[in-house]
Parts: C-alpha cells; structure tokens; sequence
C-alpha cells in the first residue's frame, strides 16, 4: 500500500491538540483502510507533518475530515525505505509523535490523562503446572500476538510485559476499551476453534494521571488498572466509573457492576463491565 507525508499548516495549535487530532485519526482510520503512523509537529512554526499508509491519498484526507474536518494541503507520495530520510529516524511518543533526535519519551512527552490497561492469562500457574513450560509459552505467544494486534489497531502503547500479562497506555479511552475488546473477541475465536490449549484472560482499565518515567508509568491509576484486572472473572473487561463516564456517546456498552474495594484504596471503587458486543 502507498506511503505518503502530509502537510499541514495550524498556526495557534498545541501539542495536546495535535495529538488530540491524532488519536481522532485513530478511530476513523479503519473504515478507510488507512494507518496514521507518526507525526512531527514543529509548534514554533506552525506546522504539522504526519506519515500515514493509504490506498490513496484521497481515503487519507477523507480520515483527516471525518475525524476533526482539518485537512491537509499537500499529500506526497514517499518511498517506504526513504521515509526516514525525510525527518530524521525518530522514536515515538504514546500520542504518536515522533521525538526529536536524541530525546526519549521522560524528556519529550504530551502529559495528561493516559488509559491504562492490564491483561492477565487466567490461572497461568496452575496451566504451567498441568501441561507443561511448552504449553505455557505457546499459550502466553497467542496471547501476546492477539494483545499486540490490538495495540497496534487502538493506538495502544505496550508499557511492558508482565510475565503472564501485558500492561500498556492509550490516550483515548475508548481506544483502550475498543482494543480490549477485541483482545477477548480475539480469543473468543481462537478458543472456538477448538485448540489444545485454550487460553483465557482478564482485563482491567482505569484513567487518570499517572506518573512516567523511563518509559513506564507509576501511581495510583496504574494500581487501581492491575486492582482492576485481578478483580475481574475470567474473560472479562472490569473497568473504574471514569472510564464509562469518559466513554459515553462513543457506541460502547457498560454494566454496573457495583462497588469494590480493593487492596490499597481506603475507599470503595464503583466498577462497570463492557458489554462485548464492539
């Protein structure tokens, strides 16, 4: 599929506007088979460069539109092997911005509120010790290759893996409640099939402030993610009220599912269930 550089010109625009746009992007980019990659946003200047994988540059511009109406002026059509050559090789940020040379997300990063996201392989031990070390690493590579697909299709951020789980970071919460979905949607599929080895998970997410550092995130919305997680029953997306109330008008489906109060948080915490029908 074609690779293009778009130009945009947004004299006024921040930081955490541009990556607002971008996670916009995000969740329209699947209708039109497009994938927003990475963008660099020059803020002194007031302009926007954003990589994106398109059958056309049109299908781009109408992603740009339906997401936030900015459209890009010029769309050109770039060499894949060359696309760094244009900037500059670059890391890139949890929003999707590419770092400047030399910087590492703790010194170059939008701050704010991040979705955090815990899975965890039910009864993984007790897997390990029926069928074995191999059964248990086939298992946890299913999980991980359907967890990563589902990343990389909400604009997910993989923080880290947890041994029997991954812990990652959206922006956009409902990002993070979509991708969720259809990690257990995934396994839903894969288990149908009938394999050897089923492999179920929980889920636990929650917003708010956390703290980051070298790349990974610390604080009470990360606790209260893996509180969450290890609440939840087999199979199930568990998440704080923040992230229902966060996701209202995004076609997402919550039930109550009353309080909890879970180890370390001295007041009880109001949770929903997603409804799996996304």
């Amino acid at each position: 599929m074609p690779l293009y550089m778009d130009i945009h010109t947004c004299e006024g625009a921040s930081a955490a506007d541009v990556a607002k746009a971008h996670v916009a992007d995000m969740e329209v980019q699947d209708r039109y088979d497009v994938e927003y990659k990475k963008y660099w946003f020059n803020e002194s200047c007031g302009k926007l460069f954003c990589l994106v994988e398109a059958p056309s540059a049109e299908a781009a511009q109408r992603v740009h539109l339906e997401a936030h109406g900015l459209a890009a002026e010029k769309f050109i059509e770039i060499d894949p092997e060359l696309a760094d050559s244009y900037m500059g090789p670059s890391p890139v940020s949890s929003a999707g911005a590419a770092l400047l040379p030399g910087a590492t997300a703790d010194t170059q990063r939008d701050t704010g509120v991040r979705t955090v996201l815990f899975t965890d392989i039910v009864d993984s031990t007790g897997l390990t010790s029926r069928f074995g070390d191999d059964a248990a690493m086939a298992m946890l590579a299913i999980h991980d290759r359907i967890v990563r697909d589902a990343l990389r299709g909400n604009a997910g951020r993989e923080v880290k893996h947890t041994g029997d789980g991954i812990m990652a970071a959206f922006i956009s919460p409902a990002a993070a409640v979509r991708g969720a979905c259809q990690v257990q949607n995934g396994l839903r599929d894969h288990n149908g099939a009938g394999p050897e080895y089923p492999v179920t998970v929980r889920i636990g997410i929650s917003a708010g402030e956390p703290v980051e550092q070298s790349d990974d995130l610390f604080g009470s919305t990360v606790q209260l993610a893996a509180r969450l997680c290890s609440q939840a029953e087999p199979g199930q997306i568990l998440v704080s009220s923040v992230i229902a109330d966060l996701c209202i008008g995004k076609g997402l489906k919550f039930i109550a599912a009353g309080e909890c109060q879970l180890k370390g948080f001295a007041q009880p915490i109001e949770t929903h269930v997603v409804e799996l029908v996304c």
